[in-house]
C-alpha cells in the first residue's frame, strides 16, 4: 500500500506556514500553537530565525481574540521556540 504523505509533522503534530506564521497542531484539537518569525538574519543564502514570538491558542471560533490566547513568550531561535511551543500543546491536550 502507497504510504499519503499529509505534509509536515513535528512530534506527531502537524505544522503549517503562512509567510511567517507557523501553525503547530491540529485545528481539529482544542488547542494549537502559533509561531510568529520577528526577525531573521542571513546565513549564506538562507534567512536564519533569530527572534520568534510563541503563543498557545483556544481553537474556539466563539471566542474573542484576546481571550484565545493562553500562554505567550518569544524566544531566540525557530528550534527553541517550537520545542516550548510543544511541551504547551501536549500539556493543553492533555488536561482536558
Amino acid at each position: 500500500m502507497a504510504e499519503q504523505n499529509n505534509g509536515l509533522t513535528y512530534k506527531g503534530h502537524p505544522l503549517m506556514r503562512k509567510d511567517n506564521m507557523i501553525y503547530y497542531g491540529s485545528m481539529a484539537d482544542s488547542h494549537i500553537v502559533m509561531l510568529q518569525i520577528l526577525e531573521t538574519k542571513k546565513q549564506g543564502e538562507l534567512d536564519v530565525a533569530t527572534r520568534v514570538s510563541v503563543q498557545l491558542l483556544l481553537n474556539d471560533p466563539n471566542a474573542k481574540s484576546r481571550d484565545r490566547i493562553l500562554k505567550k513568550s518569544e524566544k531566540d531561535g525557530l528550534y527553541t521556540a517550537l520545542d516550548v511551543g510543544c511541551v504547551w500543546l501536549e500539556r493543553a491536550l492533555t488536561t482536558k
